[in-house]
């Protein structure tokens, strides 16, 4: 087969990449990854996944790395240097590590944070007993946070297969903002002091009906992320119409397990820290749910059972 020639213009003219040459001449069996690669030595860049190729009618990004540039049929495509970039797993690594910090950070200085705050929350709260030990819901919900995010890093690195390399290094802060900040330093601050609602739990039934829920939850949603690894092949973008564990339900049934392993905690801790981060985490959730239905509907047509809901049967 012939070369293929592609003509190249910059994405972001304020932003050009200086050294960009206006055409590009490839293998035909050439991919998207393959001209990232040819494209960054001819420019100057040492990542070729600062890179990023956009289809110049729909201005949208070239995402799978390995589709062949010829099947495409552009003629020409536009290009923009995407920045300095961190990889995908390592950027779950740092978020994940957050409330595994905290949790256990808060707890070492609960005995001299609270005292040294009473003063300001003395109209509000009872006065905290610094040699008072931490309660059963305490002590329970630390334990669920901490196998929960440990597990996320287990599954970050050893079970999920990304699809991307990497991503822009700035997003890492905007991405861990919200576990580090959340599920981290608030979480912690109020689940652990003596004066909390989780400190002053005190119905079994409860407990026992969360931590169920949370290790229902917890195992399914590993079962999940487990089956959905082996749908991808190693580095592939390849996607499978998966089955079984609550897809014929919903979209995304790993959603639905992280949402009743969180109910779970919820109910143990009491904590309206920890209801908060789940309710955000939960619109992400969707949002992320909703694309992941009109993308099987629109690669699988109609060989993809539809679903009404992505994550919640009869809510969302």
């Amino acid at each position: 087969m012939a070369d293929i020639t592609l003509k190249l213009s910059n994405r972001s003219p304020k932003q050009p990449i200086k050294r960009l040459p206006p055409s590009l001449e490839l293998p035909a069996t050439a991919t998207v990854e393959d001209a990232k690669v040819v494209l960054a030595r001819k420019v100057g860049l040492s990542d070729h996944n600062r890179i990023g190729l956009f289809d110049p009618a729909t201005k949208k990004t070239l995402k799978d790395r390995r589709a062949v540039l010829a099947d495409l049929g552009h003629a020409e495509l536009l290009v923009k240097d995407l920045g300095p970039q961190l990889g995908w797993r390592t950027v779950f690594m740092i978020e994940y590590f957050g409330p595994l910090l905290f949790h256990p950070l808060a707890i070492g200085l609960r005995s001299h944070v609270y005292p040294a705050v009473y003063p300001y929350l003395k109209d509000f709260v009872p006065e905290p007993n610094p040699s008072a030990a931490l309660s059963f819901n305490q002590q329970l919900t630390f334990a669920c946070v901490m196998a929960h995010f440990l597990k996320r890093e287990y599954e970050t690195a050893f079970v999920h297969r990304f699809s991307a390399n990497t991503m822009p290094v700035w997003n890492v802060f905007r991405n861990s903002f919200f576990y580090w900040a959340v599920a981290g330093v608030q979480a912690a601050a109020e689940v652990y002091a003596p004066f909390s609602p989780t400190a002053k739990a005190n119905n079994h039934l409860i407990d026992a009906l969360g931590f169920a829920l949370f290790l229902f939850g917890e195992t399914a949603n590993f079962l999940v992320h487990r089956y959905l690894s082996t749908l991808r092949s190693p580095g592939g973008t390849e996607r499978k119409i998966p089955k079984g564990l609550g897809f014929g339900v919903v979209t995304c049934p790993n959603y639905m397990y992280e949402i009743i392993a969180w109910i779970g905690m919820i109910l143990i801790s009491r904590s309206p820290s920890v209801a908060l981060f789940i309710s955000i985490g939960s619109m992400y959730m969707f949002t992320w749910g909703k694309g992941k239905e009109r993308a099987y509907r629109k690669e699988f047509g109609d060989k993809y059972k539809k679903k009404r809901f992505v994550m919640l049967p009869g809510l969302l």
